[in-house]
């Protein structure tokens, strides 16, 4: 088969084109590798091989950012315009939600723009820990290092941006630069949201299954409010079987991308759904409302109804109150000035009829012993995890950095007493591990490592939550409830 025939077929069948344009599609082809057609290999993707013709010929030259953007420039010509997407996903919305999502999500898997393969590379695995809760531990390999030569090129680059941020409507058909992502094959289903047109498209390195971004239409930063639970309830009656989450608003305790209002979904359960309440509330102003203290090592209460509207203003009641609660003896302060230190991580799903709200508290202080967070990972985990802990980790799932696929291996030998060069930060914890288990052995090693990873995540979450699960916590939970 020849390479640029082959590869043209496959956008016809794709059914971006007819049949009569295959010389067109050849020809467009032809303008980004070259005119000449060779001799396709069975073993690599068309698109791969297209990729590497042209920089053998020069068209592009041999870098990371310009293989990225022809990439995407090709599967681009596989992938319906946005006006046929968004027709097509919500014809099919009218049959079922489910089948609308099915239908995008396998154009997304298929166009390269959910960049399966490099999923495919993340460690993953689920255990128990002390506290009782299974937890999901992730090594992130997917996410492609940054280029070099776009790190040096920010360095020097005062520009205004187009697109303002990588969620910005405008990534739309977006070539790409050094420094900013190829997506050219991207494409974004409009949703009527709030009253507000909003954004529904897929995560490109998903860290779960159908990982999805809801954006607002507009640049405006993140916001936690009515408003939120009001968007967070209109996109769960759209697509009912994803859950919906978002990020706190706030540093240190929010996501990665304060400056542009979205929010997270998928096709996943997570391990915080299937935790048990502990302690029921009753709000006798809410009748239609059951609430309830979860089993969870931060700090959630969940809000169950049928009653959406109900939901709504009991949710923004608790976030009101939290928003300006303090506790010194547990060092939650809520302002410092008009400097606000409480926000939530707020999560829903569904569970059948019945729409379910968890609002996770959030305090985002500093101090001279914990710098980064009062209520963030401390330092002794920060070998395994030492970012902010997020909308996906709050949730029971971690998403560890690639470092930790070469050090762990380090540490198995280190445990083995094999030659190793285990990481200074590691050895503490190692020699801690090692007192407890005198046992370890090459056939029982893996299984101690991942259990032992899952534990330490389960410290970072316990770090994070605000009433800690003691008993100077449990009484700093009975103080804010009396205080609702």
């Amino acid at each position: 088969m020849e390479l640029i025939e082959g590869f043209a077929e496959k956008v016809i069948a794709n059914g971006a084109f007819q049949p009569m344009d295959k010389i067109y599609v050849m020809n467009k082809i032809r303008a980004l590798v070259g005119d000449e057609d060779v001799e396709a290999q069975s073993d690599t993707p068309l698109a791969s091989q297209l990729v590497e013709l042209a920089v053998k010929r020069g068209k592009i030259e041999d870098g990371q950012t310009a293989r990225e953007i022809l990439n995407d420039q090709l599967y681009d010509l596989l992938t319906p315009t946005p006006s046929r997407v968004n027709d097509t996903f919500w014809q099919k919305h009218e049959q079922t939600p489910e089948k609308a999502t099915d239908w995008f999500y396998d154009l997304c898997t298929s166009n390269d723009y959910v960049k399966v393969s490099a999923i495919k590379k993340n460690i993953e695995f689920t255990k128990k820990v002390n506290d009782g809760n299974e937890l999901e531990i992730t090594i992130n390999l997917s996410k492609p290092e940054k280029d070099p030569k776009a790190i040096a090129a920010a360095a020097h680059d005062t520009q205004k941006k187009y697109p303002q941020c990588a969620l910005c409507m405008e990534n739309e058909g977006y070539l790409g630069r050094l420094g900013h992502a190829a997506r050219s094959n991207h494409r974004i289903i409009r949703m009527t949201i709030g009253g507000k047109q909003w954004g529904f498209q897929y995560s490109p390195y998903a860290y779960f299954h159908e990982h999805c971004i809801f954006l607002d239409a507009k640049h405006e930063p993140m916001e936690i409010n009515q408003q939120t639970l009001i968007n967070l309830i209109e996109i769960e009656k759209q697509l009912p079987h994803y859950f919906v989450g978002s990020n706190a608003d706030l540093p240190i305790v929010g996501g990665s991308m304060l400056a542009h209002e979205h929010y997270q979904g998928g096709r996943h359960t997570f391990p915080m759904m299937k935790a048990p309440i502990k302690q029921e509330l009753n709000f006798k102003d809410y009748p239609d409302v059951k609430a309830g203290i979860v089993d969870w090592p931060m700090s959630d209460l969940r809000l169950t109804s049928t009653n959406d509207q109900a939901l709504i203003q009991l949710g923004t009641y608790i976030i009101d109150v939290w928003d300006h609660y303090d506790d010194p003896e547990l060092s939650l302060k809520a302002f410092d000035g008009e400097t606000r230190h409480h926000t939530v991580t707020p999560i829903m799903h569904r569970n059948g009829e019945e729409f379910v709200l968890d609002l996770v508290l959030r305090d985002n202080n500093t101090s001279k012993e914990y710098p980064l967070g009062i209520f963030h990972p401390h330092e002794k985990l920060w070998h395994i995890k030492k970012e902010n802990i997020g909308l996906i980790e709050v949730m029971g799932r971690a998403i560890l950095p690639a470092r930790l696929k070469s050090e762990l291996e380090e540490v198995k030998k280190y445990w083995l007493n094999e030659p190793n060069k285990i990481a200074d930060s590691h050895l503490p914890w190692a020699k801690e591990v090692q007192a407890r288990h005198d046992d370890i052995n090459a056939d029982n090693v893996e299984e101690i490592l991942e259990q032992e990873v899952a534990q330490v995540f389960g410290d970072v979450l316990a770090d994070a939550g605000v009433f800690k699960r003691d008993a100077q916590g449990q009484a700093g939970w009975q103080r804010f409830v009396e205080q609702l």
